[in-house]
């Protein structure tokens, strides 16, 4: 029975967000059924023929379907980073911002926004996404030049997200306006407004990428929850190996900041309660993580859109709302059973 436990869950996992994906989408202000976004998706696919108005169909395949996969593609690539870093750094407060990404992001999209670098030929998306990576390259000089072990990772990591965090207040606070600050703070705290299919299948393409070279890693990052030094007996080429999985995740974190923002609590719990169905061996817990992942997103993302309707609140908001107890719970489920 152990051995199928991981197909059922994955399978559970599979049809949960198929469903979810479906009821969420008809949900909104428009009144669109379930039905509506089958024979909308299918006519799109080539499958049949469209049976909508042309403006149901826009709502359903050009504004509801990208938000939500967005919000799945989000959900699933967090929760695998958060998983990742949790074993690769042995600690169970990792997440995918650990390594100063999102305040790199932040910093590369105010840069955009605010003082207009680029001349107008730079997206949002694209600065967030080269401050992400300028952010981890100095992370990853630092932790270089004081001897590259985790704790040294994880202090430069600290130390680039502070840097950072202070260069984008700065510049909010002496260049932006009210309205731009106001959208700004939307964006920071994580927002799906505006979703299209290019941002859904950019970071769709990168999530499955680095979901197969974890997977591949998958019996590495096992030896790793055991120290360094266990790996390094087994045969783990520990410094390249933390290298590939660090890049790895670096750059799915900052494709998905770039399209959604920093939202938060979605790596640093969704990986321990998955833990607690699958057991730490990574083969089981990654694909069931990010399922479990990408369902959360989902379901909190019509939360945020439709709870205060017209009104919407950011996503980073209503998962750190969500996330705090539970990670409280959590933890006091872990102190009974140790």
């Amino acid at each position: 029975m152990t051995g199928l436990r991981t197909p059922l869950l994955t399978a559970a996992g599979l049809a949960a967000l198929v469903v979810s994906v479906a009821v969420a989408v008809t949900i909104g202000p428009a009144d669109i059924s379930t039905a509506d976004v089958w024979a909308s998706v299918a006519a799109h696919l080539g499958l049949g023929q469209g049976a909508l108005a042309p403006l149901r169909d826009g709502i359903v395949w050009d504004l509801r379907m990208p938000r939500t996969l967005l919000a799945a593609v989000c959900g699933a690539g967090l929760a695998l980073c958060g998983a990742v870093m949790q074993s690769l750094l042995r600690n169970p407060l990792a997440d995918p911002f650990v390594l100063g990404v999102s305040s790199g992001a932040s910093t590369g999209a105010v840069a955009v926004i605010v003082l207009g670098v680029g001349g107008g030929a730079v997206s949002l998306s694209a600065g967030a996404f080269v401050g992400a990576l300028v952010s981890f390259a100095l992370v990853l000089l630092l932790s270089h030049s004081l001897g590259g072990s985790v704790d040294r990772v994880v202090l430069s990591g600290v130390a680039a997200m502070q840097l950072f965090s202070a260069l984008t207040s700065f510049t909010v606070l002496t260049s932006a306006d009210a309205e731009t600050t106001r959208g700004v703070m939307f964006w920071l705290l994580g927002s799906l407004t505006g979703a299209g299919w290019t941002e859904v299948l950019l970071c769709a393409g990168v999530l499955a990428a680095v979901l197969l070279v974890c997977l591949v890693h998958s019996a590495t990052l096992d030896a790793f929850t055991f120290g360094e030094e266990a790996a390094a007996s087994l045969g783990v080429r520990v410094a390249r190996t933390r290298l590939v999985l660090l890049c790895a995740t670096a750059l799915l974190t900052a494709a998905l900041v770039s399209c959604a923002g920093a939202i938060g609590f979605v790596g640093l719990v969704l990986p321990h309660a998955t833990r607690a169905l699958t057991g730490a061996a990574h083969a089981r817990l990654l694909p069931v993580t990010v399922l479990t992942g990408a369902v959360f997103l989902v379901w909190v993302d019509t939360l945020a859109r439709t709870v205060l309707d017209p009104q919407e609140i950011p996503v980073g908001v209503v998962t750190s709302l969500i996330g705090v107890p539970a990670f409280v719970v959590i933890l006091h489920r872990g102190r009974r059973r140790s």
